[in-house]
């Protein structure tokens, strides 16, 4: 670009300066080509090829530097300058910033701030404003800023937090209620169950307070015996023995009533005599006749002892009811015997009635309680059937109860 240029003043061969101005109107020829100097570089010549001055020319003042756009490639490598810091003028900055995202170049390294320095001849320039060894070799651009990222990974722990405790608790709440339903379904049951229970014991209760019932009605001679023993006691009337019992309330005198034959007494009593004796278990008592039947056979003894009366039944007895008879046959006291009512006797020949049984008796029963399966007195032992077996004779106790009303 220097071609055409004279070596001395800077202006083109054969043409002369028309006035102080440098105009070259009124001259023939075409006009040079205008020189712009290079954005950021100031002028073009500070001072003449030569190196000398020029007073024609005045030096024009230095253009004020305009940033330089970085050099991405786009359009290659960027024009060789026109010289380095040498061709400004005194004073010059010997470099300028370099291209945008680049450090400045070192102070005082050659070239034009932001091109490469021309090198020797030929060569292609290598440094971009105080960086060696081409493109290349460049320094990274800084990264651009980036904006920081929000981060919401706490909030959606938060959220499945929340998520989770909520299907936990939903769970737990549909647990209780079904375990809620389940204990009022087992406590329905368990009332039922309950209920059905207490129907049961019941019946059970019933059924129970039945069979006590009917034990009780059961004919038990073991039972009866140790009941009526301790009321029964062996007579002695002189030379005649028999058995006499306890019956009813105690006397009036605070002693005890007691029933036995008006046979079994009938020496002392025709003989004007009243006293008798009671024996048990090697003890003795003595009694007085208080009364006597002679149509029914009965008497009535008293003592002063105290002992426990016999009940009486207070209906008649039935045939082919159990019985047991308790006396002293033949002076053998507490004995006992079983059997059943046999038949019921209407009075005869001047006779009351009489309850027939079956239970062995024999001499020294006379006057013996007959007593049925319910502790119950129902007669009084009188006499058995000569020649025979199995046939003995009682007087109902109504008729000695009416008769003395001792009962």
């Amino acid at each position: 670009m220097t071609a055409g240029f004279g070596s001395g003043d800077g202006r083109p061969a054969g043409v002369e300066p028309d006035d102080a101005s440098g105009s070259m109107a009124g001259r023939p020829g075409p006009l040079p080509p205008r020189i712009e100097p290079q954005p950021g570089v100031g002028p073009t010549w500070s001072t003449p090829p030569s190196g000398g001055t020029d007073p024609a020319r005045p030096v024009p003042a230095p253009r004020a530097e305009r940033p330089v756009p970085p050099n991405t490639g786009q359009w290659g490598p960027p024009p060789a300058p026109f010289g380095g810091a040498a061709h400004h003028g005194p004073g010059a900055p010997t470099a300028a910033p370099g291209p945008a995202g680049y450090p400045p170049p070192t102070p005082g390294f050659p070239g034009v701030a932001g091109y490469p320095s021309p090198g020797p001849a030929g060569a292609a320039p290598s440094t971009i404003a105080g960086y060696p060894g081409g493109p290349a070799h460049w320094p990274a651009a800084p990264p651009a800023a980036v904006r920081p990222v929000r981060r919401r990974w706490p909030a959606v722990l938060a959220t499945l937090a929340v998520v989770v405790l909520a299907a936990v608790v939903g769970l737990q709440a549909y647990q209780l209620d079904r375990l809620g339903d389940r204990l009022a379904d087992t406590d329905r049951r368990l009332a039922q169950a309950q209920d059905g229970d207490l129907a049961r014991l019941d019946g059970l209760d019933k059924r129970a307070e039945a069979l006590e019932k009917q034990a009780g009605a059961a004919f038990n001679p073991e039972a009866v015996a140790s009941a009526v023993l301790p009321s029964v006691f062996r007579v002695r009337a002189g030379e005649f023995t028999g058995t006499a019992f306890a019956v009813g309330k105690p006397a009036a005198g605070g002693g005890t009533n007691l029933f036995t034959n008006f046979h079994v007494v009938e020496a002392v009593w025709d003989g004007g005599g009243r006293e008798v004796f009671l024996e048990r278990t090697n003890q003795r008592f003595p009694a007085t006749i208080v009364k006597v039947d002679k149509t029914n056979d009965v008497a009535h003894l008293r003592t002063s002892g105290k002992f426990s009366g016999l009940v009486t039944a207070p209906a008649a007895a039935k045939s082919g009811q159990q019985i047991v008879v308790v006396g002293a046959p033949l002076g053998l006291e507490d004995s006992v015997t079983t059997g059943v009512v046999s038949a019921l006797r209407p009075a005869q020949g001047g006779s009351g009635p009489a309850i027939q049984f079956d239970a062995p008796i024999n001499p020294g029963n006379s006057g013996g309680p007959v007593i049925n399966g319910s502790k119950e007195v129902v007669g009084i032992a009188t006499a058995k059937a000569r020649n025979a077996e199995g046939i003995g004779l009682a007087v109902p106790i109504k008729v000695a109860c009416d008769g003395f009303k001792i009962c």
